[in-house]
Protein backbone atom coordinates (compact mmCIF):
# COMPACT_ATOMS: atom_id res chain seq x y z
CA UNK A 1 0.00 0.00 0.00
CA UNK A 2 1.37 3.42 -0.88
CA UNK A 3 1.77 5.82 2.01
CA UNK A 4 -0.68 8.61 2.65
CA UNK A 5 -1.20 11.05 5.45
CA UNK A 6 -4.35 9.75 7.12
CA UNK A 7 -5.03 12.29 9.87
CA UNK A 8 -3.62 15.47 11.34
CA UNK A 9 -4.22 16.09 15.04
CA UNK A 10 -5.56 19.55 15.85
CA UNK A 11 -5.65 20.69 19.47
CA UNK A 12 -8.98 22.17 20.56
CA UNK A 13 -10.33 23.51 23.85
CA UNK A 14 -13.57 21.49 23.71
CA UNK A 15 -14.93 18.90 21.31
CA UNK A 16 -18.46 20.11 20.63
CA UNK A 17 -17.73 23.73 19.64
CA UNK A 18 -14.92 22.49 17.37
CA UNK A 19 -17.23 19.91 15.78
CA UNK A 20 -19.82 22.64 15.20
CA UNK A 21 -17.23 24.92 13.56
CA UNK A 22 -15.94 22.29 11.15
CA UNK A 23 -19.33 20.81 10.26
CA UNK A 24 -21.33 24.04 10.11
CA UNK A 25 -18.92 26.84 9.17
CA UNK A 26 -16.72 24.73 6.88
CA UNK A 27 -19.39 22.24 5.79
CA UNK A 28 -17.32 19.18 6.65
CA UNK A 29 -18.55 15.75 7.72
CA UNK A 30 -18.33 14.34 11.21
CA UNK A 31 -16.65 11.03 10.36
CA UNK A 32 -16.21 9.59 13.86
CA UNK A 33 -17.11 10.56 17.41
CA UNK A 34 -16.31 7.70 19.78
CA UNK A 35 -16.14 7.92 23.58
CA UNK A 36 -12.85 6.56 24.90
CA UNK A 37 -13.53 6.73 28.62
CA UNK A 38 -13.60 9.71 30.91
CA UNK A 39 -13.83 12.89 28.87
CA UNK A 40 -11.64 11.61 26.03
CA UNK A 41 -13.17 11.10 22.58
CA UNK A 42 -11.91 10.05 19.15
CA UNK A 43 -13.33 12.81 16.93
CA UNK A 44 -12.56 12.97 13.22
CA UNK A 45 -13.92 15.60 10.82
CA UNK A 46 -13.17 15.80 7.11
CA UNK A 47 -14.22 17.56 3.94
CA UNK A 48 -15.98 15.31 1.43
CA UNK A 49 -13.30 13.15 -0.15
CA UNK A 50 -10.46 14.71 1.80
CA UNK A 51 -8.06 13.79 4.58
CA UNK A 52 -9.40 14.22 8.07
CA UNK A 53 -8.53 16.12 11.20
CA UNK A 54 -8.45 14.41 14.56
CA UNK A 55 -9.87 16.96 16.99
CA UNK A 56 -7.79 16.41 20.12
CA UNK A 57 -9.04 18.06 23.30
CA UNK A 58 -6.06 19.57 25.11
CA UNK A 59 -5.34 17.48 28.20
CA UNK A 60 -2.91 19.63 30.20
CA UNK A 61 -1.58 23.17 30.55
CA UNK A 62 1.19 22.61 28.00
CA UNK A 63 -1.29 21.44 25.37
CA UNK A 64 -3.79 24.20 26.25
CA UNK A 65 -1.01 26.77 25.69
CA UNK A 66 -0.59 25.45 22.14
CA UNK A 67 -4.26 25.75 21.11
CA UNK A 68 -4.41 28.10 18.11
CA UNK A 69 -0.63 28.20 17.82
CA UNK A 70 0.13 24.93 16.07
CA UNK A 71 1.53 26.77 13.06
CA UNK A 72 3.63 29.16 15.12
CA UNK A 73 1.62 32.15 13.82
CA UNK A 74 1.97 31.10 10.18
CA UNK A 75 -0.60 29.51 7.93
CA UNK A 76 -0.78 25.95 9.23
CA UNK A 77 -3.29 24.18 6.99
CA UNK A 78 -4.42 24.60 3.39
CA UNK A 79 -8.04 24.07 2.34
CA UNK A 80 -8.28 23.64 -1.41
CA UNK A 81 -11.52 24.20 -3.33
CA UNK A 82 -12.62 24.13 -6.95
CA UNK A 83 -14.65 27.34 -6.49
CA UNK A 84 -12.98 29.92 -4.26
CA UNK A 85 -15.71 32.56 -4.48
CA UNK A 86 -18.51 30.12 -3.61
CA UNK A 87 -16.64 28.79 -0.57
CA UNK A 88 -15.48 32.23 0.56
CA UNK A 89 -19.05 33.57 0.43
CA UNK A 90 -20.48 30.52 2.22
CA UNK A 91 -17.81 30.56 4.93
CA UNK A 92 -18.12 34.31 5.46
CA UNK A 93 -21.90 33.97 5.84
CA UNK A 94 -21.29 31.21 8.40
CA UNK A 95 -19.13 33.56 10.49
CA UNK A 96 -15.65 32.39 9.52
CA UNK A 97 -13.12 35.16 10.20
CA UNK A 98 -10.98 35.98 7.16
CA UNK A 99 -7.84 37.97 7.93
CA UNK A 100 -7.52 39.49 4.47
CA UNK A 101 -9.45 40.13 1.30
CA UNK A 102 -9.09 37.47 -1.39
CA UNK A 103 -6.05 37.92 -3.58
CA UNK A 104 -4.82 36.52 -6.87
CA UNK A 105 -1.38 34.92 -6.85
CA UNK A 106 0.48 33.05 -9.59
CA UNK A 107 -0.56 29.78 -7.93
CA UNK A 108 -4.24 30.69 -7.54
CA UNK A 109 -6.84 32.66 -5.59
CA UNK A 110 -6.26 32.66 -1.84
CA UNK A 111 -7.26 34.23 1.47
CA UNK A 112 -6.16 33.50 5.03
CA UNK A 113 -8.79 32.61 7.62
CA UNK A 114 -8.79 31.45 11.24
CA UNK A 115 -10.40 28.35 12.65
CA UNK A 116 -12.29 28.28 15.95
CA UNK A 117 -9.02 28.15 17.89
CA UNK A 118 -7.14 30.84 15.96
CA UNK A 119 -5.00 28.60 13.75
CA UNK A 120 -4.38 30.19 10.36
CA UNK A 121 -5.48 28.47 7.16
CA UNK A 122 -5.36 29.29 3.46
CA UNK A 123 -8.54 28.88 1.47
CA UNK A 124 -7.18 28.34 -2.01
CA UNK A 125 -8.33 27.61 -5.53
CA UNK A 126 -5.34 26.60 -7.63
CA UNK A 127 -4.77 28.45 -10.90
Amino acid sequence: MPQRLALTALLVAEYDPAIAFFTTALGWDLVEDVAQGGEKRWVVVAPAGGSGLLLARAADDGQRAMIGKQGGGRVFLFLETDDFHREHARMTAAGVRFLETPRREVYGTVAVFEDISGNRWDLIEKA
